[in-house]
């Protein structure tokens, strides 16, 4: 399978490459966004493209941004692909891994919800009896389910910056409470919902973040992808047992490989054994076919 580093389009202008995604401006109301087969670990993006992924996020996002429209609106606009590249060789290269989506002005918080105690999390609690300054019962294990899911937001990080944890009351300063407190709301009731659907097919959602942009009159839409194998840490319901990391469907695996590594967490990035690029790719094929039923 032909994998996609990075995208080049001669008929729009690229306007912002991210750690996946590629954004071109269609027009003063729409952009195109390109999900590339670029995997970052670490705020890092790594040499090696995952074949098909970008196709993977891209429908299993879309798929969720279907479900989650009665809760909050998200990006997705009506025109097709085909609406605004005009060349044909281009539009192939762009099969099912992009969208023509509403232009907004992003937010600048990544809004996490966890539900299970895991990654810098698990080691926060260990360390405070907390996660990201919220209380929790003592002695809970690694992986274990948390009673209720928390809102733990952080600032959103450029290619090659990494995330900051911050509080409510931050995300408050940075938005207004009445925004800060819309999208807390959203993202728990979002996150509760898809996890129980999510648990029936078959996969934990351990955690996941969310970003949301606003229009011109200030409302506020979910955007960029949602609960996808980049965004959330998804487990096999069947190999779950808490007191252990489970295995995942997501780029955990790809960071637990990084783990063994004798690497600093800086670009450049490690090149990946050919194994962990195939296993990978089927890891987020296996998700989307569980969650979609594709």
């Amino acid at each position: 399978m032909d994998a996609l580093h990075h995208s080049t389009l001669a008929t729009l202008k690229l306007i912002h490459r991210g750690k996946v995604r590629d954004i071109y401006e269609v027009d003063d109301d729409h952009l195109l966004i390109v999900a590339t087969d670029r995997l970052s670990a670490f705020d890092v993006v790594l040499p090696q493209p995952i074949p098909g992924k970008g196709a993977v996020l891209t429908r299993v996002a879309n798929f969720w941004f279907e479900r989650t429209r009665g809760v909050v609106p998200n990006h997705l606009s009506d025109l097709a692909v085909a609406d605004v590249v005009g060349d044909a060789a281009e539009r192939v290269a762009l099969t099912a891994r992009a969208v023509v989506v509403k232009r907004l002005r992003p937010l600048p918080v990544e809004a996490i919800v966890r539900g299970y105690l895991i990654g810098s999390g698990w080691k926060d609690y260990q360390a405070s009896g907390a996660v990201c300054g919220i209380r929790l019962p003592p002695s809970l294990q690694m992986a274990e389910r948390l009673p209720a899911a928390i809102y733990t937001p952080s600032t959103k990080a450029g290619a090659g910056d990494h995330d900051e944890n911050i509080d409510f009351a931050s995300t408050a300063e940075l938005l207004g409470p009445a925004l800060a407190a819309q999208i807390r709301d959203a993202s728990i009731k979002i996150y509760t919902e898809s996890a129980a659907y999510a648990l029936q097919r078959g996969i934990i959602i351990a955690d996941t973040k969310f970003e949301f942009g606003v229009d011109g009159a200030g409302r506020m839409h979910l955007i960029d992808e949602v609960l996808t194998p980049d965004s959330s840490r998804f487990w096999p319901a069947e190999e779950y047992r808490p007191g252990s990391s489970p295995p995942s469907f997501d780029k955990q695996f790809v960071r637990d490989y990084l783990e063994t590594l004798d690497w600093d967490k800086t670009a450049p990035g490690p090149e990946l054994p050919q194994q962990i690029i195939d296993k990978t790719a089927a890891k987020y094929r296996e998700a989307e076919r569980r969650l979609t039923g594709r």
